[in-house]
């Protein structure tokens, strides 16, 4: 069966079946059920979806296992009925397939694990791969005749699923990824990088599944067969973008329509067609009848939609950032760099993850080590917008004169940026372009002044009216351990004078190292009353603390902590976390809050942090 499977390919395209949930929610199953324990406790809705796909011409039905592994079978509380979920589901279409009398391949249908993988999430690659590896020997060992991993956006989670089915299976693998929009994956990879990755994983058959509809499919299938011409490609769209009418999800493209992309797919290269969510034995009958009886078609011209307005957000009230440190709320803030290039996938999948963990506050660095990247108002809007959590711009001085601050405040207030931290910024000597001007018109203080005696008063550096007022809450920097205290103490006392908000500080690692300064700055200028969220920088190895306690100047790692992480090995990453989760306990004491930097993207260490402190 496994061989005639693949040499089939070669000669002819197959039709695969439609859409599983579509289906069983017409039947009257609630989204908030476990579909896959169907195939135990009312098998025969299973079976006859399947039997109205074959009849209407499939040539490989899809088990009803697509979310049947161990994550997503926990939250029904079946995560030990994997193995028999999967056996029952492709015994049950095998059944089916032998009462129709047809030759109709079954394929073990393998979806996403519905948790995020690291670094932008908790699960590790091997465990996923081990998540995996139940469905693949379970469905295997049943007698599916292929496997099907479908619908999967993690790039990385995907070739775990095609490495657990080569390691543990001598089936056919068929892998497939879903797309946003914008042609990428979710997490930022083209269609041309998932071409190569998945070829070169070992997967007999690639392409993609899900997405939008079939226009944008037929756009990445051409993409994807350019990248890799030699390969094998699946192609099953779902019917058009979802649209919400009378409290049902409609997918607004007919089965003619459907029928009409078969050939188009064909034409293309594909040696698989089906169809995916919103897709009915409608949609496959016509696929059939185009493919059995149509001629070739030209390819038609593609067009892109074009981009949404974003509004600006109401200024009339605090940030929740204010909120909090108002109120004495300990909170969490969190630093992320803008990306290097236009994809800001991955940034939205780390955001969401520690937004998901109880980060209060995303801090979008400008330009870290004077590197070219994003600018950083643009993606504290899209944090903003896509994630839903507020966010704080750092607004350097250092490269902009006073047109381009202004012109640049403005633009982050119009797109509902209200919590900026004002600093001097790094000197492009030390980045990407030496070269570069470097030239300031304002020192952080006279910034923090132009933003809180200025625009915040519906005036321009000159005076002149800018039409309303803004309402921005300015932080400045602090330097908790500084070489020369004094200084440190002239130039807190001018940003206070200078009207800041809140403190923001570099990364500490004694506790005490606050108290001592506002302790030292009490002694010359009375009461201290401004919130300081503390810098904690995360260790993940005794490298890394030994680099940064030699070589970074202003930060001290205690000798005792540089031993617990050296002491640990291979688990120093763990005991980062510990030295973390300790240090937040007991700022807690004096400071308002504490800002978490991230290394080496590992924001699936600080989400563990947060978790703990919060």
């Amino acid at each position: 069966m496994t061989n005639k499977f693949l040499n089939l390919l070669a000669t002819q395209t197959l039709l695969a079946d439609g859409a599983m949930g579509t289906m069983l929610h017409a039947h009257g199953v609630g989204f908030d059920k476990c579909f896959d324990e169907l195939n135990l406790v009312n098998p025969s809705v299973v079976a006859e979806i399947h039997r109205e796909y074959i009849e209407a011409g499939a040539q490989l039905i899809i088990t009803n296992t697509f979310g049947a592994n161990r994550y997503k079978l926990a939250k029904h509380g079946l995560q030990n009925n994997v193995a028999q979920i999967n056996r029952a589901g492709v015994e049950l279409a095998k059944r089916v397939v032998a009462a129709s009398f047809k030759d109709v391949f079954v394929a073990g249908d393998i979806g996403p694990l519905g948790v995020r993988l690291v670094p932008y999430g908790r699960v590790k690659l091997e465990e996923a791969r081990a998540a995996f590896a139940e469905q693949v020997v379970a469905l295997t060992e049943a007698g599916a005749d292929l496997l099907v991993i479908e619908t999967i956006a993690d790039l990385y989670e995907t070739q775990e699923a095609i490495a657990a089915a080569k390691e543990n299976s001598t089936l056919p693998v068929v892998a497939s990824m879903t797309f946003t929009r914008d042609d990428v994956s979710l997490l930022g990879d083209s269609p041309t990088k998932i071409a190569h990755r998945l070829a070169a994983a070992g997967a007999d058959v690639i392409g993609i599944n899900c997405s939008g509809g079939p226009l944008q499919l037929l756009r990445i299938l051409k993409r994807m067969r350019q990248a890799e011409p030699r390969a094998r490609f699946i192609v099953k769209p779902n019917a058009g973008w979802p649209q919400q009418a009378n409290g049902r999800i409609m997918y607004p493209a007919d089965a003619d329509y459907f029928g009409e992309y078969a050939l188009l797919f064909r034409d293309a290269g594909a040696v698989i067609v089906g169809g995916c969510c919103g897709t009915t034995p409608q949609h496959i009958a016509m696929m059939r009848k185009s493919l059995d009886s149509a001629p070739r078609a030209a390819p038609i011209e593609i067009s892109f939609a074009p981009e949404e307005e974003v509004a600006a957000a109401p200024a009339d009230q605090p940030t929740r950032l204010a909120q909090r440190l108002a109120e004495g709320t300990f909170s969490i803030c969190v630093e992320m760099n803008p990306p290097r290039g236009l994809s800001t996938k991955k940034l939205m999948a780390g955001a969401s993850l520690l937004y998901d963990s109880g980060a209060d506050v995303i801090n979008v660095a400008d330009s870290p080590l004077a590197r070219m990247r994003m600018s950083a108002w643009a993606v504290c809007n899209l944090v903003q917008r896509k994630i839903g959590v507020e966010s704080t711009l750092h607004f350097p001085t250092r490269g902009r004169n006073l047109l381009r601050v202004q012109g640049d405040l403005l633009a982050a207030h119009a797109l509902g940026i209200r919590n900026i931290f004002v600093v001097m910024g790094d000197p492009t000597s030390i980045g990407d372009y030496p070269e570069a001007t470097d030239n300031y018109d304002l020192v952080p203080s006279g910034l923090v002044k132009l933003v809180k005696r200025g625009f915040n008063m519906g005036v321009d550096h000159s005076g002149a009216s800018i039409g309303q007022p803004t309402s921005f809450f300015v932080g400045a920097a602090l330097n908790l351990c500084p070489q020369d205290m004094d200084s440190e103490i002239k130039n807190l006392r001018r940003k206070i004078n200078a009207g800041a908000d809140f403190f923001l500080t570099q990364p500490v690692y004694r506790p005490d190292d606050g108290p001592k300064l506002i302790e030292a700055y009490e002694a010359k200028h009375g009461k201290f009353d401004k919130p300081i969220i503390v810098g904690v920088l995360p260790l993940v190895s005794a490298r890394h603390a030994n680099f940064l306690h030699n070589e970074v100047p202003g930060i001290v790692i205690p000798q005792e902590a540089r031993a617990r992480i050296e002491a640990a090995g291979e688990d120093g990453s763990k005991v980062g976390v510990e030295l973390a989760v300790e240090l937040i306990q007991n700022l807690k004491s004096w400071a308002s809050g504490a800002y978490l930097i991230p290394q080496f993207h590992r924001y699936d260490q600080v989400s563990e942090i947060i978790e703990e402190v919060k």
